[in-house]
């Protein structure tokens, strides 16, 4: 079964990289560059693992994380929040929402799919 992951980040670079990285893993990879687009995603078909920015274009990470929490309240998949701004706000406005994980940027790839892999172990009931 491939795992699903949708990454929104309006840097062409990070997701070039994100990309690559994860597709080599096996995921089932879409990519958007804005809020908008990654909300309509989400509420087509939810992924496995939503990775976002916060600051974006159209809509920022933090009004997505918002309106997926009021559209979906009972979420099952894993946001995770990649970002370059590390302010104490933002790391306490991710830490109140429920299934979130804060990331710092420029992110290490293989601490990004060591934390996928054992979400996903988690979360499928493997030991971990």
């Amino acid at each position: 079964m491939n795992r699903r992951i949708l990454v929104a980040d309006d840097e062409p670079y990070v997701l070039r990289v994100l990309i690559h990285s994860l597709e080599r893993q096996g995921y089932e990879v879409q990519a958007v560059a804005n809020g908008v687009d990654a909300f309509e995603r989400v509420m087509q078909r939810a992924p496995d693992v939503l990775i976002t920015d916060i600051s974006m274009p159209k809509m920022d990470g933090r009004m997505l994380c918002q309106r997926v929490q009021e559209a979906i309240p009972d979420r099952q998949f894993l946001i995770f929040i990649l970002t370059s701004r590390t302010e104490i706000e933002h790391r306490e406005w991710s830490a109140a929402l429920p299934n979130v994980q804060f990331l710092e940027k420029p992110v290490s790839t293989r601490k990004l799919l060591s934390r996928l892999k054992e979400y996903f172990a988690v979360r499928d009931g493997a030991v971990v």
